[in-house]
């Protein structure tokens, strides 16, 4: 029997640290080449504003397909940019076995990717956490690098200020300047929709990672030419080369994939800046909708 599971469903089952785990297994399977999967097609309906994608992938316990909607001019009425369902099968018969909203899969997933890629890249101690944007995704991160790190200080900027401080007091941190967030700090997230740079290389300090999830489009980017300079990894190098205007515009030098590292297959020097570039790929939604249709099957 086909189930359903919308989103308060979702949000009741799935928890952070099974979720970390499962996207640093997924990503070890991508990178070793053990999935099936195309980059995402994105049909544009209205340039910067309407985009629909198409998301299938094949694991070896999972199969399924993701149709997500990217709508950023949402952002203007108060609304969700990203919309989302996942269709799963087995992967044996090719039975369906579940439908789920994905929005919160998306979210999620996203954090729990970035969360993966702090353990293996960041630096360890009590650091500083600097998060430009206040939307959902900077608050799925504060939530998921907690579980891999701990922070003594978390600074916030936004484009709206307004909305910069409201996510400060919600979240008892600090909200400031984009140059004040970042200068010191550990660990950078850049959650935005921005199609110029907003997090220059300057400012960065050495050994600093950063987590760069926004503007998935090929010609928009949030990191200057010097913070792409660093030491970068992706979450697919074809699909970055396609999707992300960071990586593309500046010509930077892929070091590896994060499942090449996850994985042993790959390294990058312990002392580097280190820029983490993820524009979220199928697998990441397929085997974080198994996760949660194994959850809620036990139950």
């Amino acid at each position: 029997m086909v189930i359903y599971l919308g989103e308060d469903d979702i949000r009741r089952l799935l928890g952070w640290d099974r979720l970390i785990a499962t996207m640093e297994a997924a990503l070890a399977a991508f990178s070793a080449g053990q999935t099936i999967q195309p980059v995402r097609e994105m049909l544009t309906i209205e340039e910067g504003r309407r985009y629909l994608g198409v998301m299938p992938a094949v694991a070896q316990d999972a199969m399924g397909v993701k149709l997500v909607s990217f709508y950023p001019s949402n952002a203007e009425i108060g609304m969700a940019t990203h919309h989302a369902m996942i269709l799963l099968f087995r992967t044996d018969n090719g039975e369906p076995l579940a439908a789920m909203d994905g929005r919160l899969i998306t979210e999620m997933r996203t954090a729990a990717v970035s969360a993966v890629a702090t353990n293996h890249l960041a630096t360890t101690g009590i650091g500083v956490l600097a998060l430009l944007g206040s939307g959902v995704q900077a608050e799925a991160h504060l939530h998921a690098l907690r579980r891999v790190r701990n922070f003594g200080e978390v600074r916030v900027w936004s484009r709206t200020a307004e909305h910069a401080r409201r996510f400060a007091e919600r979240h008892g941190i600090v909200a400031t300047t984009a140059e004040d967030a970042v200068r010191g700090a550990d660990v950078v997230v850049t959650a935005t929709s921005a199609v110029e740079p907003i997090l220059m290389g300057a400012w960065l300090k050495p050994g600093a990672h950063v987590n760069a999830v926004g503007s998935p489009r090929p010609n928009w980017r949030e990191l200057d030419d010097a913070a792409m300079a660093n030491a970068l990894v992706v979450d697919s190098r074809a699909a970055v080369m396609r999707e992300s205007g960071d990586v593309i515009l500046s010509n930077a030098r892929i070091s590896a994939e994060i499942g090449e590292i996850v994985a042993g297959m790959a390294a990058v020097p312990s002392a580097a800046t280190t820029i983490f570039k993820s524009v979220g790929i199928a697998i990441e939604d397929i085997a974080a909708a198994r996760l949660v249709y194994e959850l809620a099957t036990a139950r």
